[in-house]
């Protein structure tokens, strides 16, 4: 759900096209979106990159590199900050952290940025999607309910089991009061990240936490039939069930990185070339 890994920002400067934090369908969340262009773009649609919980898109992908690669490959990158995180604000609403809400405001986001439907005949038409632990969460759902506008996607660090599902929220909220922590490991560990991020909102994060529990991951309900790599660290314990996701989708491949966890698999050099090269193929 996380990463800290960070790089310094001199390295990530002169990347960012335009930065906006914009109203989408006229309330709250007033969602962070950055988009960076390929100096030599080729005729591919731009790449939607999908934070974890209690990171952002700096933390995630500017300053572990992703953004620099991306457009140096050619493709040009949309970022969202998920709600409660990064430069988004964070909403006074429950509602505006269930995985379906946010899944709206991605799309409201996509037609902001311009993105199109897959058209035959135009090959940078639609969305390719970069996720990583949460966002690939969202990133699956997206893609099997917005058929039409999704062409490819990459999901770091999937699982079958939700870990925000059954995280601990008396015995977080317990611990940042100043009590013992959770005796929940997962609830722990989860927290222990969160803090780390240099721009978390904790209150935020756990209503996200709440708003999450009311909409489980139900991955086998429905599917994206995309293509899809699915890549994870040989050490995560967060991307059980990832053979089962190989298996429903229709389309989709597995990429190990050795000796990677759930923490730094998003640093990997392995983990950006296999994106760069699954997302340059055709549909």
């Amino acid at each position: 759900m996380f990463d800290g890994a960070h790089v310094p920002a001199a390295l990530t400067m002169g990347y960012m096209d335009h930065h906006a934090v914009r109203n989408v369908e006229g309330i709250d969340p007033h969602l962070s979106i950055t988009r960076s262009a390929a100096a030599s773009p080729l005729p591919l649609p731009p790449i939607l990159l999908l934070h974890g919980f209690g990171s952002s898109s700096r933390m995630n992908w500017t300053d572990t590199g992703w953004v620099r690669f991306l457009n140096d490959a050619g493709r040009s990158v949309i970022m969202v900050d998920l709600p409660g995180h990064g430069d988004s604000a964070a909403p006074d609403d429950g509602g505006a952290y269930a995985p379906s809400r946010m899944r709206a405001d991605i799309l409201q986001a996509l037609f902001d940025e311009r993105v199109v439907p897959l058209r035959d005949g135009d090959p940078a038409s639609g969305v390719d999607i970069v996720g990583y632990s949460l966002g690939s969460r969202l990133a699956w759902e997206f893609g099997a309910t917005q058929p039409e506008i999704v062409r490819r996607m990459v999901l770091g660090g999937p699982g079958t089991a939700d870990p925000l599902a059954s995280f601990d929220l008396e015995g977080a909220e317990r611990s940042l009061a100043g009590g013992a922590p959770s005796e929940d490991p997962t609830t722990a560990d989860l927290l222990r990240m969160a803090q780390a991020g240099d721009q978390a909102d904790l209150p935020a994060l756990l209503a996200m936490v709440t708003a999450i529990k009311t909409e489980p991951f139900d991955p086998q309900g429905a599917v994206p039939r995309m293509p899809l790599l699915l890549v994870a660290g040989d050490q995560d314990d967060y991307t059980g069930g990832i053979e089962d996701l190989r298996a429903w989708a229709p389309d989709a491949a597995v990429t190990t990185l050795p000796g990677r966890n759930h923490t730094n698999a998003i640093t990997s050099r392995l983990f950006k070339d296999a994106a760069v090269e699954f997302l340059a193929r055709g549909r």
